[in-house]
C-alpha cells in the first residue's frame, strides 16, 4: 500500500511502523497494539511548529534556513536561529545570536541575542543582550539593554499599548 506524500503529491511506500494492528505484516503476522499507533516518529526538522512548556504554540527557525515574504500569526513563541523576512504579531520572540530578523513585528516580549531590523513594537518589555542589535522604529513598554547590546533608530518609550 502506498502513502500519499503531504508535499510533492508524490506516493511512497508505507513503512511498516505505519500499519495499525489490524494490518497484517508481509508472512501474515501482525504487529501488537503497542508497536503499531498508527503513527511513525515525526521527522527531524529545521523549521517546526511545536508545542512551549507553557502549552503555547511555538515556531523555530533553524540555523541556515531562510523564511521570506511570510505573515506569522497564531504563533505564541517564534524561536529565530536562521534568518526571517515577515510580518507577525506573537506573544514573544527569542533571535539567537546567529539569528536575524528584518520586518515588522508587534509582540508582548522580545529577547534579541542576533539582530532586528524593521518595525518592532514590544508591547512588554525588550530585552537586548550583549551583541544584539536592534535598529528601525522601535517602540517598547520597558527596556533592558547589556553591555554591548545596541539600539538604534526611531525609538519610542512608554506605553507601547496604545501604538
Amino acid at each position: 500500500m502506498a502513502v500519499q506524500n503531504p508535499f510533492f503529491g508524490k506516493r511512497e511506500p508505507e513503512s511498516p511502523l505505519m500499519r495499525t494492528s489490524a494490518q497484517p505484516l508481509p508472512g501474515g503476522t501482525s504487529m501488537g497494539a503497542s508497536a503499531a499507533t498508527g503513527q511513525a516518529a515525526p521527522a527531524s526538522t529545521q523549521a517546526k511548529p511545536g508545542r512551549t512548556d507553557n502549552g503555547g504554540s511555538k515556531l523555530t527557525v533553524g540555523p541556515n534556513i531562510k523564511l521570506k515574504g511570510v505573515e506569522i500569526t497564531d504563533c505564541d513563541t517564534l524561536v529565530v536561529e536562521g534568518t526571517v523576512e515577515a510580518t507577525m504579531d506573537s506573544r514573544v520572540i527569542q533571535i539567537a545570536k546567529e539569528g536575524a530578523f528584518h520586518g515588522t513585528a508587534q509582540i508582548d516580549v522580545a529577547e534579541i541575542h542576533g539582530l532586528f531590523d524593521g518595525t518592532l513594537t514590544v508591547r512588554e518589555k525588550l530585552v537586548i543582550h550583549s551583541g544584539g542589535k536592534v535598529s528601525g522604529k522601535i517602540r517598547y513598554g520597558k527596556v533592558v539593554i547589556e553591555e554591548g547590546g545596541q539600539l538604534t533608530g526611531e525609538i519610542s518609550a512608554g506605553n507601547a499599548l496604545a501604538a
